[in-house]
């Protein structure tokens, strides 16, 4: 099995040029095999607040055909980040695209400060990925800073924990600390994939990054390559792969 993470420096509110760049590192992830692919908070807008509800997508949204369709043709779970507009609200998601075609949706559940103002938060989308033997569970962002989330994870008995990001540099020397002890606290295997370069007038963290069960970081990215972390699992044991895009 082989999981990759992606590593992106999106246009705020640019979503065909932004769509392009999921194209092109979906078919690198292919390319090397990938079963799933993840990608970054917003990935598909950029990190957006005002603006949210004019670029948000819907669960059906038709602009994600091309991506369903490259799940489909390379039999690959894409996992890529928008507003999301349903009934009950607006909120910060991950669109889950699996390769019979059909969507999943997950909602960031722990609003980070000021999001409030523009997204609702919500608990009720929340599903397990299951791949191969694996149970996989999903973050945005803020989750990861919330005890709880990781926990309850851990509770459904996950044996992944993938987050979706946008962090600092500071952040993610904080991020990098937690994670590794949720794997070795949890005996989950963590992945997280975190915009590089500049984004809504701040400084992107990188680093998107793949941990053990026991809290060892296998590899990484470094801060301002774009690329994909890879993680292949052969008989239990997981290595990994960096490849740098531009």
């Amino acid at each position: 099995m082989i999981i990759a993470s992606a590593q992106t420096s999106p246009q705020n509110k640019d979503i065909n040029r932004n769509l392009y760049d999921h194209y092109r590192l979906i078919r690198l992830a292919a390319d090397n095999g990938a079963n799933l692919i993840v990608f970054p908070e917003m990935s598909i807008t950029g990190y957006v607040r005002e603006s949210a509800k004019k670029l948000s997508f819907t669960e059906n949204d038709s602009r994600l055909d091309k991506l369903r369709e490259l799940a489909v043709d390379n039999k690959m779970i894409i996992i890529a980040g928008a507003p999301i507009i349903m009934d009950s609200g607006l909120y910060i998601g991950s669109f889950i695209i699996f390769p019979d075609n059909s969507i999943s949706i997950y909602t960031k559940q722990f609003l980070h400060a000021g999001e409030e103002k523009f997204y609702a938060a919500s608990f009720d989308y929340n599903p397990i990925i299951k791949l191969d033997d694996e149970r996989i569970s999903l973050a945005i962002c803020a989750d990861i800073d919330n005890p709880m989330h990781a926990e309850k994870a851990n509770k459904a008995n996950c044996t992944i924990y993938i987050a979706s990001i946008f962090f600092t540099p500071k952040g993610m020397i904080e991020a990098y600390n937690l994670l590794s002890n949720y794997a070795k606290k949890y005996s989950m295997n963590v992945l997280i994939s975190n915009y590089c370069r500049e984004s809504w007038g701040l400084e992107s963290g990188g680093k998107s990054a793949l941990w053990s069960k026991n809290g060892d970081l296998i590899t990484g990215l470094d801060a301002k390559s774009t690329g994909l972390v890879i993680g292949q699992k052969n008989k239990d044991i997981w290595r990994g792969m960096i490849i740098k895009d531009k």
